[in-house]
């Protein structure tokens, strides 16, 4: 379980935006699987609340084509600045925001020896089916349930990106990939990194799925 170039040109690069392979067919469930409850989306917002993640709920929107937007939210402050991010589904957000909040950020802090002060990502919610599987199943993107995150930006000055650093001459970078993956590897479902296929040699694959999936 060993281990984000100006956005313009890494999004010619992911595999994830123009389809890249996630996770594989027997440990992920279908895109098209009822979204959240009201219920649980309520549960959810009280969550993000409570926490102090500054957020806006967007109405629920079946987009066709088996893709939708249900539950989710557009997060606007979670402690450090994000790029990119648009609707997800709330638990996708809870848990992003807990990973980013206490794990990459104290991370950074006593590995790196500097405040994180952005997480780049390539984005969330994309109409879109998996390819690389021989499959025609919908990815997590279709359904704003999953995030593909691409850099870690220090007060230092220095930028930490997946596809130049995790295989850093840096023991320091290595370790500070590492832990942030496998810690990353507890709270979501789905985690694909470059360990994965070379269509994730640029970001982590994070998906709040279930599927217990790790690479």
């Amino acid at each position: 379980m060993t281990r984000l170039i100006p956005l313009a040109a890494a999004l010619l690069l992911t595999g994830c935006i123009f389809g890249g392979g996630h996770a594989p067919p027997e440990k992920s469930r279908h895109a098209a699987a009822p979204g959240p409850s009201a219920r649980e989306t309520r549960m959810c917002h009280a969550d993000l609340r409570r926490i102090g993640v500054a957020f806006n709920a967007l109405p629920d929107r079946n987009r066709g084509g088996g893709c939708s937007t249900v539950g989710t939210v557009q997060l606007l402050d979670i402690g450090v600045p994000v790029t990119n991010l648009g609707a997800m589904r709330c638990g996708l957000a809870r848990t992003f925001s807990a990973w980013a909040r206490n794990a990459v950020a104290p991370a950074a802090r006593q590995i790196l020896g500097s405040d994180l002060v952005k997480i780049e990502t390539y984005g969330t919610y994309a109409c879109r089916a998996v390819v690389g599987v021989a499959s025609s199943r919908l990815s997590g993107h279709a359904i704003a349930n999953a995030v593909d995150v691409a850099a870690f930006d220090l007060a230092d000055g220095r930028r930490i990106s997946v596809l130049g650093d995790w295989n850093s001459p840096d023991p320091r970078v290595r370790q500070f990939m590492d832990v942030i993956h496998r810690s990353a590897c507890k709270r979501f479902g789905t985690v694909l990194s470059p360990n994965y296929n070379s269509a994730h040699r640029n970001h982590f694959h994070l998906e709040d799925d279930g599927a217990h999936f790790c690479r």
